[in-house]
């Protein structure tokens, strides 16, 4: 497929790439092979449209008080429940992001970074390892930071 694609686009100016051999564009060509797959996804959205439609249409309307409860984990609820969160939720989410976003940048460098074919080059090696160890104690540094400043700590 992607040597079929090089060709094609090597070959586009040419009166002869635009006709085909056939006098068919080589592009309806490739566009026969995704067939099976838009009616596969065709079938899954009218699927889900008849699903839903239907649950709509047959399903039973009867509204009671207890249906119109709010749902929270099978417990009654008590309270309001417009209640402002403390904030400390909020900064332990957020520093989970961030660490976590760390992570998923050190999977790729470390699965290309000693790869001897398609991964970084010989000479470029020990640079990409300084930036990611720089990258590594800025980090480092706003984990400790975070750390001291007790956003770690569940009071």
């Amino acid at each position: 497929m992607r040597e079929e694609l090089g060709d094609l686009l090597l070959t586009a100016g040419s009166h002869e790439a635009s006709q085909g051999s056939k006098g068919v564009s080589p592009m309806s060509d490739s566009i026969a092979n995704y067939w099976p797959v838009l009616i596969y996804a065709g079938a899954l959205v009218g699927f889900v449209v008849v699903t839903l439609a239907a649950a709509n249409l047959i399903g039973p309307r009867r509204r009671t008080p207890v249906k119109d409860m709010p749902y929270e984990s099978g417990m009654d609820p008590v309270g309001d429940a417009h209640q402002p969160f403390d904030v400390k939720f909020y900064v332990l989410a957020i520093l989970f992001l961030i660490f976590d976003v760390e992570l998923l940048f050190l999977y790729p460098w470390a699965v290309a970074a000693y790869v001897h074919d398609g991964g970084v080059p010989e000479d470029l090696r020990d640079l990409v390892l300084g930036v990611m160890l720089f990258f590594m104690a800025t980090f480092g540094i706003a984990y400790i930071y975070a750390w001291k400043k007790g956003a770690f700590q569940w009071r």
